[in-house]
């Protein structure tokens, strides 16, 4: 898988929307689209 194509690093990119519960230089911590239970 490229790096283009990561749905992780679209998401860091802002390419992709997500609610993001803490960032900083090391760690990117984002809520489930869809979580269960």
């Amino acid at each position: 898988m490229q790096e283009k194509d990561c749905i992780f690093c679209k998401i860091v990119r802002g390419e992709l929307p997500s609610e993001k519960v803490y960032e900083d230089e090391l760690v990117y911590a984002f809520k489930d689209i869809n979580p269960v239970a």
